[in-house]
């Protein structure tokens, strides 16, 4: 398993901020979600979201809904996504779960954490777990040795963001605005204010999602940030692509572009 430690030492001897890629389970299929997420890597990815299914994406626009529900037309269950991380893994990316609660809280927290990390995960994303409820998932995440990364918003006082960063031991996630996800034509200048006054709370990387869609702004995140945080422009090529293989074709490209815009 390659920690989220290992990647971003790496990239910080690099000199450059690492790539971060995201794609659900069970899209464009069961086995053509390892395959995408396998090119992500294979193109400049240091990490992959493998996102789990669900039903309620409070947090997801519509390119990433429309991908989440064709998922669950497949048929995607849990079973599924710690399929995908071991294939992923495989690749030597470090590899996570991001998550809403209500799916490990119903799997089990303790089960879901061993699983997980039996899978070859190191770590999961819970973006509507609070800090104040999230203590047994912290408990059980250290048991079975695997990461916690919890969000931060442009909204949040010093004070929350404080709380969020004590509980995140992989990297603090700084969402570049207040909405949903979705690749946009310029990435919200309240990003950069928030890694920094994020950086003031605690030693952790700090990586922004939300609105990156191109080599162009991956280079303009890189520059103040630790990780930059891809998903819906990698799942819109998938989402357009005539087949599975001029889709991978598609995913490699952008791949590669947004491998050069974090090394800008």
């Amino acid at each position: 398993m390659t920690t989220l430690q290992t990647v971003f030492a790496k990239a910080k001897a690099d000199d450059r901020a690492a790539l971060i890629g995201y794609l659900p389970a069970g899209f464009p299929t069961k086995d053509g979600a390892i395959a995408a997420a396998t090119a992500m890597v294979e193109s400049g990815c240091d990490v992959i979201e493998i996102g789990l299914p669900y039903s309620d994406p409070l947090m997801d626009g519509p390119t990433i809904q429309d991908a989440v529900h064709r998922s669950l037309v497949n048929g995607t269950r849990i079973a599924d996504v710690l399929r995908t991380v071991e294939g992923v893994a495989k690749t030597g990316a470090a590899t996570l779960v991001m998550t809403y609660w209500n799916p490990i809280d119903r799997y089990g927290a303790d089960r879901f954490a061993r699983d997980l990390a039996n899978a070859g995960g190191t770590g999961t994303i819970t973006p509507d777990l609070t800090p104040e409820e999230s203590g047994p998932w912290r408990e059980a995440s250290a048991q079975a040795g695997i990461d916690t990364v919890f969000l931060v918003a442009p909204s949040s006082p010093e004070t929350r963001i404080k709380a969020v960063a004590e509980c995140c031991t992989g990297f603090v996630y700084a969402a570049s605005l207040m909405g949903v996800t979705g690749a946009r034509e310029t990435v919200s200048e309240a990003a950069e204010g928030l890694v920094e006054r994020t950086r003031k709370q605690t030693s952790l990387p700090v990586c922004v999602g939300l609105g990156v869609g191109t080599g162009a702004q991956a280079a303009q995140v890189a520059r103040y940030a630790d990780g930059v945080i891809v998903g819906s422009a990698f799942i819109r090529r998938l989402l357009d692509a005539q087949d599975e293989a001029s889709g991978l074709a598609a995913v490699r490209e952008l791949g590669a572009e947004m491998a050069a815009g974090v090394r800008a």
